[in-house]
């Protein structure tokens, strides 16, 4: 690429209509020139090749992504990943913000997707190693599109939690169980004071736990856990298929007593969740497999934080994400990252609940509500309720019982001194 031709994919942002284009951020890795890298990165998933030979003629102008900031942070021996083949002599390490005019693909996700994560910056010539860091996205994009239907403050009116987290409970074995006892282990959680008891993301509709029936016993388990305790509780019944059968899958599990249905949001695809959206008569929650699969390594694919605001986008009133301890290999930055990427403003798209997961307990519950910063999250222990020395009904009771000691700012091993549900699960978690 020549020079003249390199400057015609630079920009000033200034100059640029805020509204007509988005702002990616990447992390690249390239040899020869970094501003001739940035240039193809952004030419390559715009215009590439920008005009016909022998034809006066750019497409430049109203095509081309542009790149409005770069910044060379180091150079590198070598790429910061093995590569085959690899990659011999200086890397420079760059920091790129390109502008994208959003009219090249419109409000539609695997149009986006295509050009953003796509050949084009994932080929780009004289860039081996490239990660997507963020989007942001102009309100005249996000008008386009529905976002949560209850969000946040919706779900707190609508399952009447306030002032404290939404306590999930992962019922188990995840996948390993009859419709009946399954039920069974979700009413004895319910009157333990769980409010919302989940399938697993890997129990979907198979032949040894049918959809249906699940949902069926799960729906009267659930009504009568509300007769019983006088307080609104929640069946999460996971959906996740093929996407002809989504709508089918929705209607049988919420006719049947289901108050909220999951989707494992990369697997089905983030259009897919956008169709249900405009179905769904109850609260879309999105799972996270394939997310570390594409976001792990540290220096390439894409962050996570960015794929919560697309689950967002899409329509999910409740992300479970990857979230702090070591179980999750996760660093606490990015959960935190990916809790604000549900929560902070986003134009006309109302904010999730972040629901950060992973081998929690009443035992972990400080912990957590203090990474957080707020109550304004959900808290989704497997067994931490369902293996808890008194059972499902006394996991429930030790999540209540360790969040009754924080909102009093009492530790919680001093109450639990008092409370023998919470004692047993400091004991068998800590």
């Amino acid at each position: 690429m020549q020079d003249a031709d390199i400057a015609g994919f630079y920009a000033d942002l200034s100059q640029l209509d805020a509204d007509a284009h988005l702002l990616l951020d990447y992390r690249i890795e390239c040899t020869g020139d970094p501003r001739a890298a940035a240039a193809h990165l952004a030419s390559e998933q715009s215009t590439a090749q920008w005009r016909r030979v022998g034809v006066d003629e750019d497409y430049r102008p109203r095509f081309a992504a542009k790149v409005v900031d770069l910044e060379v942070e180091t150079t590198l021996s070598g790429t910061s990943c093995p590569l085959d083949p690899a990659v011999d002599g200086p890397v420079s390490v760059c920091r790129v913000r390109i502008a994208h005019p959003h009219a090249n693909f419109g409000p539609r996700i695997p149009n986006l997707l295509s050009a953003v994560l796509g050949e084009g910056a994932y080929f780009a010539p004289g860039i081996p190693v490239v990660k997507l860091l963020d989007i942001e996205f102009p309100d005249a994009y996000l008008a386009h599109f529905d976002g949560p239907g209850y969000g946040l403050a919706g779900l707190r009116d609508l399952w009447q939690i306030h002032g404290r987290p939404f306590f999930f409970g992962v019922i188990k074995p995840n996948i390993g169980l009859a419709p009946a006892p399954f039920a069974e282990l979700g009413l004895a959680a319910w009157r333990g004071g769980l409010d919302i008891a989940k399938d697993d993301e890997m129990l979907a509709d198979p032949d040894w736990s049918p959809l249906a029936e699940r949902s069926k016993l799960l729906g009267a388990a659930r009504r009568q856990a509300e007769q019983e305790t006088g307080v609104p509780k929640v069946y999460l019944a996971n959906i996740t298929d093929e996407v002809d059968r989504l709508i089918d899958l929705h209607d049988t599990a919420v006719g049947n007593g289901a108050n909220a249905v999951m989707v494992n949001a990369l697997p089905v695809g983030f259009s897919a969740v956008r169709m249900l959206r405009k179905h769904a008569k109850v609260p879309l929650v999105a799972h996270f497999p394939v997310i570390a699969a594409m976001s792990r390594l540290p220096n390439f694919g894409v962050h996570t934080r960015v794929l919560t605001k697309l689950q967002r986008l899409a329509g999910f009133d409740v992300v479970i994400m990857p979230g702090f301890g070591p179980r999750m290999m996760t660093a606490e930055p990015e959960v935190r990252e990916c809790i604000a990427a549900c929560t902070e403003p986003m134009g006309p798209i109302l904010p999730a609940l972040p629901v950060p997961g992973g081998s929690d307990s009443a035992a972990t519950l400080t912990v957590v509500h203090a990474k957080v910063g707020s109550a304004d999250f959900g808290f989704v222990p497997g067994r931490g309720v369902f293996s808890h020395p008194h059972g499902p009904t006394g996991g429930a009771a030790s999540l209540r019982q360790a969040w009754d000691a924080i909102a009093a700012g009492v530790p919680v091993a001093e109450h639990a001194r008092r409370h023998a549900e919470l004692a047993a699960a400091l004991e068998a978690f800590s």
